[in-house]
């Protein structure tokens, strides 16, 4: 499979649309199994954090205060990733923000996204629920420190994605790429197993 950049944002909230602003991405470089790349930073959001963010996160509006301006921090973000596609845990969410942020200093931000939790939904629905830290926790993969911390989740989720990468490959005969990653999480259920078994690569 080709390089995917697994990114997650912390933010001020919920939504752009609702002048809510980023205060931390990390991303890092999933390649051949493993994380080869890592980015990290706080960001200066330019708007105060709301104290249950604060309670949430761990980020306080003194953290940021004295982070880089987040212009600077998403034309780095931006220039470590590259053209790579990119991946996130409920990646509706980090979507809205990766391309709000990119739009703010004129930048392109048109990357396809895939989702893992949609991923996860379709091939683990034996899980009891399909959150990130769950999900760690269920696959016996590294906990890899505070949730709701960026590099924290972003490590997770690039985890995550290998191990669905290897289980379609031992249980559905399927060598995915991103594509075809995206693709699965937007199958309906009712359709999954017969679109898994027309993908399944030949022997």
């Amino acid at each position: 499979m080709e390089a995917i950049a697994v990114i997650d944002f912390e933010t001020t909230g919920l939504s752009p649309s609702q002048g809510c602003r980023a205060t931390e991405i990390a991303a890092v470089i999933w390649q051949d199994g493993r994380i080869v790349e890592r980015y990290q930073s706080l960001m200066n959001p330019g708007v105060a954090i709301p104290p249950f963010i604060t309670q949430l996160t761990g980020i306080s509006n003194a953290m940021v205060r004295a982070a880089p301006a987040a212009e600077h921090v998403m034309r780095e973000v931006a220039e470590f990733v590259a053209t790579r596609p990119l991946l996130a845990h409920n990646a509706s969410f980090d979507q809205k923000f990766w391309r709000a942020e990119l739009a703010r200093i004129a930048l392109p931000n048109e990357q396809p996204f895939a989702c893992s939790m949609l991923l996860a939904r379709r091939l683990l629905p034996e899980a009891a629920n399909h959150k990130l830290g769950f999900l760690t926790q269920w696959a016996g993969l590294p906990n890899t420190g505070k949730a709701h911390r960026a590099m924290a989740d972003a490590e997770m989720a690039a985890n995550l994605l290998g191990y669905l990468h290897q289980l379609l490959i031992e249980r559905h005969g399927i060598q995915a790429d991103h594509a075809l990653l995206a693709r699965l999480a937007r199958v309906p259920n009712a359709r999954l197993k017969d679109t898994l078994h027309s993908l399944r690569t030949p022997a």
